[in-house]
């Protein structure tokens, strides 16, 4: 909401006008098509009117104008400092961008002013050196459509080395870690493989893959269906929640909606989590698999929660512990 009146839609259609004026393209019927393309259907009655009978004296009846350059919207300094905020990111720096124009320039807000309560504190170390040459020869590797050997550590501690071409880089919010998703030569099947970057200890360049032979990995998502209960806008926040998913919403009546979900099953654990956060005003209808994986780590939470209330601070287990 900080820029919803700078630059708004009638800044950028008139400067789109006034573009192609001072080209000496703009033909009759130009003003009305930007104006579709770019702007709300009623401005068609407001624009070409203020334009044409020189409310705003920014164009003559012949369809030129007094302007000897194209119209620029140089940065606000409020832009500035929302950029100069954004920056700051050790996220954003991962892709190196240009703080050119920026160095005198006051953050709007810096970043240890931030406090995030839903999610984990063990997120990627974004200033390793090794992570940021990782995560850039991985960028490189993207636009120069180039293979690239991975060497990685699993979960389970095992190392691996694997030749393959990146197919996509994922982020979750809920984790602070980014993953890479790559297709691995020599398997015999289009699967994809997925590595949490901070397990990355390599990454090295090879040679240009033709684009023919490149294929995306066949798709691995499942579907959930979901009963939510409208109660303390649990409606919106759902779907804000899950927002980057495929979804479809049913409504059942004035409180009750039936909302299915498609999502990557690499994902699974991470939506288990965010639907059990919802509590009671959210349940699970199917399939049978997630409705166990949910009742299982409910009754793991339960068992905790209880040893967690048997071990008291002063007692002889405790005292063992």
């Amino acid at each position: 909401m900080l820029f919803n009146e700078i630059y708004s839609s009638y800044f950028n259609v008139v400067a789109d006008v006034l573009s192609r004026a001072c080209e000496g393209r703009l033909g009759e019927n130009d003003i009305n098509e930007i104006i579709e393309k770019k702007a709300f259907g009623e401005s068609v009655l407001n624009i070409p009117r203020a334009l044409n009978n020189q409310e705003w004296k920014l164009l003559t009846k012949d369809g030129e104008t007094p302007l000897l350059s194209p119209p620029t919207m140089p940065l606000t300094t409020l832009q500035k400092q929302w950029l100069k905020a954004l920056l700051s990111d050790p996220r954003i720096k991962l892709f190196n961008p240009s703080t050119k124009g920026l160095e005198d320039v006051e953050p709007l807000y810096r970043q240890e002013w931030l406090e995030y309560f839903d999610r984990y504190s063990d997120g990627d170390d974004y200033e390793s050196e090794q992570y940021i040459e990782n995560f850039r020869l991985i960028l490189q590797a993207f636009r120069e459509y180039r293979r690239i050997t991975v060497k990685f550590k699993s979960h389970r501690g095992r190392r691996n080395y694997r030749v393959c071409i990146p197919y996509r880089l994922e982020y979750s919010s809920k984790d602070d870690k980014f993953r890479l998703i790559v297709i691995c030569d020599g398997r015999g099947t289009n699967e994809s493989l997925t590595v949490n970057l901070s397990r990355l200890k390599a990454v090295k360049l090879l040679g240009h893959y033709p684009s023919v032979e490149y294929r995306p990995p066949e798709p691995k998502t499942r579907e959930l269906t979901v009963e939510l209960v409208n109660e303390r806008n649990c409606l919106e926040r759902f779907m804000l929640h899950f927002s980057h998913l495929e979804k479809e919403a049913e409504k059942i009546d004035n409180m009750h909606y039936r909302i299915k979900l498609k999502y990557d099953r690499d994902d699974e654990t991470e939506i288990l989590i965010r639907i059990i956060s919802f509590g009671a005003k959210v349940k699970v209808t199917s399939p049978e698999r997630f409705i166990k994986l949910i009742k299982e780590r409910l009754n793991k939470q339960t068992q905790l929660g209880a040893c967690a209330t048997v071990i008291q601070p002063h007692s002889d287990v405790a005292q063992g512990l």
